[in-house]
C-alpha cells in the first residue's frame, strides 16, 4: 500500500527588517518631547507591526471576444402599456377641480397633476421632490401642506374610482 506524499509547504516570504537607524530618529523625537505627556511617549514607543505582503495573484486568462456569439434582437412590436394603467378612471370632485372631470387613465392623471404643479410653481425650490400644496391640492392631499412626489401618487390614487 503506497501513500502519497504531501507537497512541502512553500517558505513564507521574509519580512523586511527595520534597520536600527530608522528606529533611532523616532526614539530621539520621543525623548525630545516634554515629560508632561506620558501618553504620547507610549504611542510613539509602540511601533505598528509590518504586515506581510500578499502573495502575487496569477493573471486571469484573457477572454476571447470572438468566442461569444452576437445576440440577434427580435423584431417585435413596440412595448404595450399595462392595461390596468390605461383603464379610464373617474376622478373625485376634489381631484376634478385640479385635472377636470373627464375619466382618464392613471398615467394621464399623473401628467395633468404635474402640469398643474409646474404651471402654479408648487415644487419646492430647495428640494424638487417635495410639492407645496395650494388650496386645491391641499384637499387632494388630505390637508397636508407639503408632500413628496412619491406620496403624492398614493394620495391621488385614493381619489380615483
Amino acid at each position: 500500500m503506497a501513500t502519497a506524499k504531501k507537497p512541502a509547504a512553500k517558505p513564507a516570504a521574509k519580512k523586511p527588517v527595520a534597520t536600527k537607524a530608522a528606529a533611532k530618529p523616532a526614539a530621539k523625537k520621543a525623548a525630545a518631547k516634554p515629560a508632561a505627556k506620558p501618553a504620547a511617549k507610549k504611542v510613539a514607543a509602540k511601533k505598528p507591526v509590518a504586515k506581510k505582503a500578499a502573495p502575487a495573484k496569477k493573471a486571469a486568462p484573457a477572454k476571447k471576444a470572438a468566442a461569444k456569439k452576437p445576440v440577434a434582437k427580435k423584431a417585435s412590436a413596440p412595448r404595450k402599456p399595462n392595461a390596468a394603467f390605461m383603464k379610464p378612471m373617474t376622478p373625485s370632485a376634489t381631484l376634478a377641480a385640479v385635472i377636470g372631470a373627464n375619466p382618464l387613465p392613471r398615467t394621464e392623471v399623473t401628467k395633468k397633476i404635474w402640469e398643474y404643479i409646474k404651471k402654479s410653481k408648487l415644487q419646492d425650490d430647495a428640494n424638487k421632490r417635495m410639492i407645496n400644496a395650494d388650496e386645491k391640492l391641499k384637499a387632494v392631499f388630505g390637508g397636508k401642506k407639503q408632500v413628496s412626489m412619491f406620496e403624492m401618487t398614493k394620495l391621488v390614487s385614493d381619489h380615483l374610482k
